[in-house]
């Protein structure tokens, strides 16, 4: 088995590069991720707003609405034209009545609303009690002067705060009826809100009688004034027509003019005709004012109603869902916008330029107990923990690094990120390959390969670098074509900064003449240089990412930082990725 068949069974796949600058266009599939990746703050949003209207719907007192019908017989005449502009102002001056506050307080003294805690105790908003403290201040001087003067409001206090009960009363009233007009017709509906059924059917019936009391002692009002002129006015006419009838017997007795009698005789006749007909409309004035009738008739009283009017539960768990819908919706884009974590390959393919970023997803175990196999009790056909998608990793790798031999260091970005299981793994599919595979711990911060592969080992890559002979012992195998070099005992300097001063016993130079491939885990950037000091020397460099938890402003400046110092970045790993990422 040569040098050039490292991966072989395992196709590359060659990934293109992101193009540089530009957004993209707003995709299905764009959306469909952010589905998936947000759906629970959607979820959670709309949950908290059906929540909150649930609440509001099981805790609010219900309202219920009756309603009563009256028919209004305008009384008008005149053309079609003229009867009708005259009917819509009579109809429409009744609805000004039937909300008067006459007829509201007159509703609120029959039922004794001014001593429902639903009328009067109600607390004030916030606009009514900064009204009230600032009309206080205002009358304040008011209300000293006249107690300094003998003649304070103490005496008239109670009279006063009856009335403001009651003026409290028959402002809530109005808050809760309603007067309209039915269509086009001259019926007009009297609607009344409460909060028990029989409440609301009492004040709408108790509305359109006192609506129907006001209208007849209206009409008996306008009648009696209208009599009471119609009585001066007889007296006149009275006088008039006596006069009138003794000047005509006086000629009558005395004729020298027949022209001058007959004018006598028609004034006399004329006087006694205006008498005989203003008397006849007095008689009936005071017929109407005995026995008045009203504009208006009930037509159909209120009846129980069967259920709530408010709240109306379906409207408002329809409405809570759609508010929360569009306010999650609005919150997980703002959090996604805002995301500065790596969730996407494309957010490092844009921004750094790399010739590919891979997909990890979490391992999945194997049967055997542990993850790594400790040295000496594997053999060839041993069977590794598997990651979806290190397959084409390796594949990927092997693609963009055509050369016989290589040293490739797997870096995280932060720790935690799965570089040193990424490293082992790789070196497992080489191995497997057929090739010659030499896997280096050199994570002197952790070496976590050190303690699960080798954890009894005396020698290392420390003692290594102080004889190069040692590489024959240090390097344990563990299978035909896979060996291991665990860290060893680390004291003032790190194995990977040892390496780049190129003074050591052991270089990559000597380790390609035996291996075909060689895998270093190095420490994470952000826990130590090492990084920094080794990559110059390597073939290339993996970086490691963990979706969802690594900043893509931390790998970009990663990145940025090993390019600065002569490092091959050969692309990038999100590791940890959640399996619906490859679908």
């Amino acid at each position: 088995m040569t040098s050039s068949t490292i991966f072989s069974g395992v196709s590359p796949i060659p990934l293109a590069a992101a193009a540089p600058g530009g957004n993209s266009p707003l995709t299905l599939r764009d959306m469909l991720f952010f589905l998936r990746m947000r759906w629970l703050w959607v979820l959670a949003t709309t949950f908290a707003f059906l929540a909150m209207a649930g609440t509001y719907v099981l805790t609010a007192d219900p309202t219920f609405v009756a309603g009563t019908q009256l028919v209004i017989v305008p009384q008008v005449s005149g053309s079609e034209a003229q009867r009708a502009f005259a009917e819509d102002a009579f109809i429409e001056g009744q609805l000004e009545i039937a909300r008067s506050s006459d007829v509201v307080g007159g509703t609120v003294r029959a039922l004794g609303l001014d001593t429902d805690p639903d009328f009067v105790d109600q607390t004030p908003s916030l606009q009514d009690r900064a009204k009230n403290w600032l009309m206080g201040i205002s009358s304040e001087p008011d209300t000293e002067s006249q107690e300094a003067a003998g003649t304070g409001p103490r005496q008239a206090q109670p009279h006063a705060e009856d009335e403001r009960i009651q003026d409290r009363a028959i402002a809530t009233l109005l808050n809760m009826i309603g007067i309209r007009r039915v269509g086009s017709s001259t019926i007009i509906e009297i609607s009344a809100a409460a909060s028990t059924p029989q409440r609301a059917v009492d004040i709408a019936d108790m509305l359109a009688r006192q609506y129907i009391q006001k209208n007849i002692a209206m009409k008996a009002n306008a009648s009696r004034q209208y009599s009471e002129w119609l009585e001066r006015f007889v007296s006149e006419q009275q006088r008039g027509l006596a006069e009138a009838a003794s000047a005509l017997a006086s000629f009558t007795s005395n004729p020298r003019d027949q022209f001058k009698l007959a004018e006598l005789q028609s004034a006399t006749d004329a006087r006694r005709s205006l008498y005989e007909n203003t008397l006849n409309q007095l008689t009936e004035a005071r017929q109407r004012i005995t026995y008045p009738v009203s504009d208006a008739t009930i037509v159909s009283r209120a009846t129980l109603p069967l259920s709530k009017a408010r709240p109306r539960s379906t409207l408002i768990i329809a409405f809570a869902a759609a508010v929360g819908l569009g306010v999650g919706l609005a919150l997980a884009m703002i959090r996604h916008v805002g995301d500065r974590r790596i969730i996407r390959p494309h957010q490092i393919a844009e921004a750094s330029g790399l010739p590919f970023v891979t997909l990890l997803a979490t391992s999945r175990k194997t049967h055997l107990p542990t993850r790594f196999l400790p040295a000496g009790t594997g053999s060839s056909t041993a069977a590794y923990p598997v990651i979806p998608g290190m397959a084409e990793l390796s594949a990927t790798v092997v693609g963009l690094r055509r050369k016989r031999r290589v040293v490739i260091g797997i870096v995280a970005v932060d720790p935690g990120s799965g570089a040193s299981t990424i490293a082992c793994e790789l070196a497992v599919l080489s191995s497997r390959s057929g090739a010659h595979t030499l896997l280096i711990d050199a994570a002197a911060q952790k070496s976590s390969l050190s303690k699960s592969i080798a954890p009894h080992s005396s020698t290392g890559l420390v003692d290594v670098l102080d004889n190069g002979e040692l590489i024959q012992t240090a390097a344990l195998p563990l299978t035909s074509t896979l060996k291991f070099l665990p860290l060893g005992k680390v004291e003032a300097v790190t194995p990977a900064i040892r390496l780049s001063s190129r003074r050591t016993q052991l270089s990559f130079a000597d380790l390609k003449k035996e291996f075909d491939a060689i895998f270093i885990d190095i420490s994470a950037f952000s826990a130590s240089p090492d990084a920094n000091a080794i990559a110059p020397e390597l073939d290339g460099v993996l970086v490691v990412t963990s979706h969802g938890r690594t900043s893509i402003d931390d790998t970009l400046r990663v990145i940025d930082t090993l390019r600065n110092v002569g490092a091959e970045i050969l692309g990038a790993v999100i590791n940890h990725a959640p399996e619906r990422m490859h679908s």
